[in-house]
């Protein structure tokens, strides 16, 4: 059985035409098929759709958190309720092709453990935001990985979601995780399509924001980055010093102003890169749940117990 999660937030347009399209044609496909709805704690009516659709066709599951925990604690929530052998984790609004799982179902019936959708086209992205996008991947790829044009729109085999949702850190990136475990991987391009309802939930603050915490979360770079910066910064203030001993002029600074300056921006870059790490490693200690699971479809009363360890 093939299950697909679909993590979903305020998509109350979205849900019922998304869960129509995709069955249609799975079933045409002939392929056993559940969908897997996650609602991220959404404030519209998105869990009433989810919850209709399961009374209607119990191939519909639904998990619903207790608040919004974030993308990434949806996808963790949806790969755990997964039941198929094979799970699919794609976007509610469509603009992750549902014809591409049938090119990712074809390759893991080959072997392939994990298969990747990526981008050959950007869709109706702002230039801003695309620039921000080929960034983060960029500085994620330092650590060998490539993840240029990668997206959440993955297939992985039932070995690949035990390993991954069995890795205790609570700061999971899936979109990198998917590839660290290491199983054999195979890629597909799709191109992003025209959200079919609503709005995109992400603007380009919180892209940043999001990139920050995933950078910091599986990636020393940025600690690295301030050694090199301060290395930079000290052979600057030594030449500017050697320029003043030998009478260059550097206008109004003296030597002692200028090594203040230099000293103080070095000491806090490096203050506000340690500091994001401590906050960090301080989530990481207080061991609080991924995510809290109020109710589901398939037991809406008991379900507010479950938590994402």
């Amino acid at each position: 059985m093939l299950s697909i999660v679909i993590p979903s937030y305020n998509e109350e347009e979205n849900i019922k035409n998304t869960a129509e399209v995709v069955l249609e044609l799975m079933d045409k496909s002939h392929v056993e098929t559940e969908l897997v709805f996650v609602d991220d704690g959404s404030s519209d009516l998105t869990w009433d759709k989810i919850c209709s659709l399961h009374s209607a066709d119990p191939r519909v599951r639904g998990v619903r958190l207790s608040r919004h925990f974030g993308k990434e604690g949806g996808i963790l929530a949806g790969l755990r309720a997964s039941r198929g052998d094979a799970v699919c984790v794609m976007d509610c609004d469509l603009q992750h092709p549902p014809e591409t799982i049938l090119s990712m179902l074809k390759l893991w019936q080959e072997g392939a453990m994990v298969v990747e959708g990526k981008k050959s086209s950007r869709g109706e992205e702002s230039r801003l935001y695309s620039s921000l996008s080929g960034l983060f991947y960029r500085l994620m790829s330092v650590n060998g990985m490539n993840m240029h044009n990668t997206s959440d729109f993955k297939l992985l085999d039932r070995r690949v979601v035990e390993a991954i949702t069995s890795l205790p850190e609570r700061g999971t990136f899936f979109r990198a995780l998917s590839g660290w475990v290491g199983f054999e991987s195979k890629t597909v391009y799709y191109d992003v399509a025209k959200r079919a309802y609503g709005k995109r939930k992400w603007s380009v603050f919180s892209l940043i924001g999001y990139a920050l915490r995933n950078i910091i979360s599986f990636s020393s770079l940025p600690l690295h980055i301030a050694s090199v910066l301060g290395g930079v910064i000290s052979a600057a203030a030594v030449i500017m010093l050697i320029l003043l001993a030998f009478g260059c002029g550097l206008g109004s600074f003296t030597p002692a102003s200028l090594l203040i300056l230099l000293t103080l921006g070095l000491i806090l870059c490096c203050l506000g890169i340690l500091g994001s790490y401590i906050a960090r490693i301080y989530e990481e200690t207080r061991r609080r749940p991924r995510y809290i699971v109020a109710s589901t479809t398939d037991s809406p009363e008991d379900g507010g117990s479950s938590r994402g360890a």
